[in-house]
């Protein structure tokens, strides 16, 4: 019986040494993970804080030697800096209202109503995913031009909606599904119109899925270049990233400005996606049953 009680401790002990091993090796991936990710924006904020436009340099401290905002300055002195940011903010922000509109309805109905064509559609939606940005480039440029749009907002607002809308509805349809049909039917018992019960019932319970779609969209829409490089050719409407390519010389690149502009625009990004988070979490749909 005493042999049998160490062979136990023994166990316990071994399973315990396992676990404790393969939680030291997991936070160490994940901790190399975070620092190869954080690492490139250290380096811009590094970058732009040099004097001059050194881009290469043997100091590995983040915080260079001189270390100078001249280059934020020289941002929004020597170029259109907010000129660029109003206008992808403008095409951004109704980029992903129409978008999420549209993939909020879109996915309601491919997830409540059955219809011919309707797994038809979804599968093509998902094909639309798998092809290549660059081969919708002409497509896309063919339509906006018959449409009258290039060089316009809504030509670079129809270009993003269109190009985002299949994931959006894809995300917002698998949850639906999780989404018990009972509370719907319950508020059409007590006299709701359809409608109704999508906006009252539905929608706040897809907030998680509504943030994520809308986060896709404006990240899609502000990181964008290729499509902006088609359509826009007057430099004032003019987006960020075509703002800042227009740093990059043959011969010269100013280098701090172009990393104190890219620090710049990732912090709306920053801030969205932190006032978002706290909806980015599942258990809604389950509070919702159990009321």
């Amino acid at each position: 019986m005493a042999e049998t009680r160490e062979d136990v401790a023994r166990a316990l002990a071994a399973h315990r040494r396992k676990q404790t091993v393969q939680a030291v090796l997991i936070h160490a991936a994940l901790i190399a993970a975070c620092l190869i990710c954080v690492y490139p924006l250290l380096r811009m904020v590094s970058v732009s804080l040099r004097p001059g436009d050194r881009l290469i340099s043997t100091d590995l401290s983040l915080l260079p030697a001189g270390a100078t905002a001249a280059s934020y300055l020289s941002v929004f002195k020597q170029t259109n800096f907010l000129l660029w940011l109003w206008n992808s903010l403008v095409i951004t922000c109704v980029t992903s209202f129409i978008g999420v509109s549209l993939a909020a309805t879109g996915g309601y109905a491919f997830s409540r109503f059955k219809f011919p064509g309707d797994k038809l559609g979804l599968t093509l939606l998902l094909g639309t995913q798998m092809i290549p940005a660059g081969m919708l480039l002409l497509p896309l440029f063919l339509m906006i031009m018959r449409l009258g749009l290039i060089n316009t907002y809504l030509g670079m607002i129809v270009a993003y909606s269109v190009t985002s809308l299949p994931f959006s509805i894809w995300i917002l349809k698998g949850y639906y599904d999780t989404i018990p049909r009972s509370l719907e039917e319950a508020a059409l018992v007590d006299g709701t119109s359809r409608f109704g019960a999508f906006y009252r019932i539905v929608l706040p319970l897809s907030t998680p899925a509504l943030s994520i779609a809308f986060l896709f969209n404006f990240t899609q829409a502000w990181n964008e270049y290729l499509v902006a490089r088609v359509v826009l050719c007057d430099a004032q409407r003019y987006t960020w990233t075509l703002g800042l390519f227009e740093l990059q010389g043959q011969y010269l690149t100013q280098w701090g400005m172009f990393a104190a502009g890219s620090f710049m625009v990732t912090v709306p990004v920053l801030l969205i996606f932190l006032y978002s988070s706290k909806w980015l979490i599942s258990g809604l749909t389950l509070g919702g049953v159990k009321g």
